[in-house]
């Protein structure tokens, strides 16, 4: 079965996150390439959804070899049994990440049941460990974000998730680091608004406009009562 819309459209948005992440003079992100990491066996591989590597600079590239760049620091895996294909099953990939060198393994699960829909994996003195995680949510410490299961707005015809995986800058997690969708709506929304207050603040000034023409049209008229009044005046007072 090939991959689906829903998980093409969650690894995207992902890749997109991580990508405003990190700085790409530094470091590098990948999605869906081959990582090697036996370089006598190279059907000892992985395809990561995302992963980054930190301390290497990101360019372009078709597979990555650890052999030449080193091994990256954490992976991302998104499943949705339900309507993608695996090439390998959990149990085979956490073997491979194992021996591929990774110090984080996170894996979401659009299909598990809420409250299990992530899981993580840590590198501990040369073990593979379980994490805990509780609600829904836990720290990143190789890129230092908190992660999260919540919705999201994915790609511009506006589809929208309510179960991602969701990267926040801050540990309370109010800080969300926007998908480029809702960056783009957000932005949209901000020229909306600056263009609406454009108007206002020229409906203002046309308005203040016509009220001073009004109140110099008012004392003009006035002035010409009081000469036409005076000029009477000193008409009758001629007679």
């Amino acid at each position: 079965m090939p991959q689906s819309r829903r998980h093409h459209h969650l690894c995207q948005a992902l890749y997109e996150i991580l990508r405003a992440v990190v700085d790409p003079g530094e470091d590098s992100v990948g999605a869906d390439q081959f990582v090697y990491f036996n370089a006598n066996r190279p059907q000892r591989c992985l395809a990561p959804d995302v992963f980054v590597k930190r301390g290497v600079p990101d360019e372009d590239f078709n597979s990555w070899k650890t052999w030449k760049k080193g091994a990256p620091e954490v992976a991302f895996e998104v499943l949705s049994p339900s309507d993608s294909y695996e090439r390998w099953t959990l149990d085979e990939k956490i073997e491979r990440y194992h021996e591929l060198g990774v110090r984080e393994l996170v894996v979401f699960n659009v299909d598990a049941e809420p409250g299990e829909r992530l899981r993580v994996w840590d590198r501990i003195e040369g073990d593979f460990v379980e994490r805990l995680v509780e609600d829904e949510r836990t720290w990143c410490a190789v890129l230092g974000v908190q992660l999260l299961v919540g919705p999201a707005s994915v790609i511009q015809e506006g589809i929208h998730y309510e179960a991602c995986l969701r990267v926040a800058r801050d540990e309370a997690a109010t800080e969300l680091i926007p998908t480029r969708e809702e960056a783009r709506s957000a932005a949209e929304e901000a020229r909306s608004a600056a263009e609406e207050a454009r108007t206002v603040a020229e409906e203002a000034r046309l308005a203040a406009e016509r009220g001073r023409r009004s109140e110099a049209d008012a004392r003009k008229d006035a002035e010409a009562r009081v000469a036409a009044l005076e000029a009477e005046l000193a008409r009758l007072r001629g007679s």
